[in-house]
């Protein structure tokens, strides 16, 4: 498996916990989360892995991704991202 894929059942997983409503895919929460999970696994990898610049580039980008999204949802509706913080345990 790629070091970033998210298998199906995990993805559907993320997507039911995080879905605004159903068939929810697009929402910055699920997006987020999404995100979330490929950046806690990245880090994984490159804890073993501490020369693989290649995935650690993709870290960053990721992680830049989700600040982005992040930063829409709080000038969007700064309740929906005080909750989605909290959910995640992301810190900020």
């Amino acid at each position: 498996m790629p070091v970033s894929a998210v298998d199906a059942a995990t993805k559907k997983k993320i997507m039911g916990e995080y879905a605004l409503s159903e068939g929810d895919t697009g929402s910055p929460e699920v997006q987020v989360a999404l995100l979330t999970h490929r950046i806690s696994h990245l880090t994984e990898h490159l804890k073993e892995h501490k020369h693989d610049h290649h995935s650690r580039r993709g870290l960053l980008l990721l992680v830049g991704q989700r600040r982005r999204l992040l930063n829409y949802l709080a000038k969007k509706d700064i309740n929906r991202y005080r909750s989605l913080i909290e959910r995640l345990g992301l810190r900020r």
